[in-house]
């Protein structure tokens, strides 16, 4: 299975597309990746108008920050504004187009559809999972070949669901796992839920450091403070760098030895756990 994409997606950082005086300013807190945003963040009477900045937004940012990873959030496929936003908001340039709310492989079918019709065929595509129909067909929407990135996004799924959001994250855990998993099956790069409250730094490093624990590999930031704190708590530490070099060394050494398992620090490592360090040092090394 070939994961994707090459790029690392730590922090994917919104900003309205209505709002040119923001978009200008996405890439200064250095985020792996930039979202325009024409759906949520714009309101109905306003999306016409932010399509020509998401356009031009699209196109300077990609040209300027070939780092960055570069995409625009359209409106959902069965809403009236779907085709005119990959009409006229999508710019050549960028990385990829992000779909909210996706809930069937059609429904990705027509996204691609829509991309050929406009010459766009080359542009990635972020499959949102928001909606309970969602999470109960992940895994037929990222098996989809044009499927490259996938989020979770449990503010939507809450209340799509008739749910209450708390701070224990105890009514996503379900969505939020099968999401993951959903996309490692797939081969597809999972980047978790956003924190809404934007004045709390232990709550965001520890909703990062849950959704680390169940596979996903980057998070959705609303502010730029956030990006730095997800690009740490997606990271490799340096602990983590130096356990893992100091137990495959060790691990190495046993298994030309002809041992398949050792006890280092106090726990027994075998295979599985030998995979785990390579991961941490493979992530270390970009």
């Amino acid at each position: 299975m070939t994961e994707s994409p090459s790029r690392r997606l730590r922090s994917l950082l919104f900003a309205p597309a209505s709002r040119p005086d923001v978009l200008a300013k996405l890439p200064r807190s250095a985020p792996d990746g930039v979202v325009i945003d024409l759906e949520d963040a714009v309101p109905a009477n306003g999306k016409v108008d932010a399509r020509p900045h998401a356009l031009e937004a699209g196109r300077s940012i990609a040209d300027a920050h070939p780092e960055i990873a570069v995409y625009v959030r359209i409106n959902a496929v069965p809403t009236e504004w779907f085709a005119d936003d990959i009409a006229l908001g999508l710019s050549p340039a960028i990385t990829g187009v992000i779909v909210p709310k996706l809930e069937s492989f059609t429904q990705v079918d027509e996204v691609v559809e829509a991309l050929h019709t406009h010459s766009l065929d080359h542009l990635g595509i972020v499959a949102g999972v928001e909606t309970a129909v969602g999470v109960e067909h992940a895994s037929t929407v990222f098996a989809h070949e044009r499927v490259d990135v996938a989020y979770f996004g449990a503010e939507d799924y809450v209340t799509d669901l008739g749910g209450v959001r708390t701070d224990t994250n105890q009514e996503v855990l379900y969505a939020r796992s099968r999401v993951a998993l959903a996309a490692r099956v797939a081969g597809v790069h999972a980047v978790d839920q956003v924190v809404t409250v934007l004045d709390d730094e232990p709550r965001f490093l520890r909703d990062a450091a849950e959704g680390r624990s169940l596979g996903y590999r980057g998070k959705l930031c609303i502010h730029p403070a956030q990006v730095a704190l997800a690009n740490r708590a997606f990271s490799s530490s340096p602990e983590e760098i130096d356990r893992a070099t100091r137990l495959l060394a060790a691990f190495d050494d046993a298994a030309a030895r002809g041992e398949a398992s050792i006890a280092f620090e106090g726990q027994m490592v075998d295979e599985p756990l030998a995979r785990q360090a390579r991961a941490v040092l493979a992530a270390a090394a970009g």
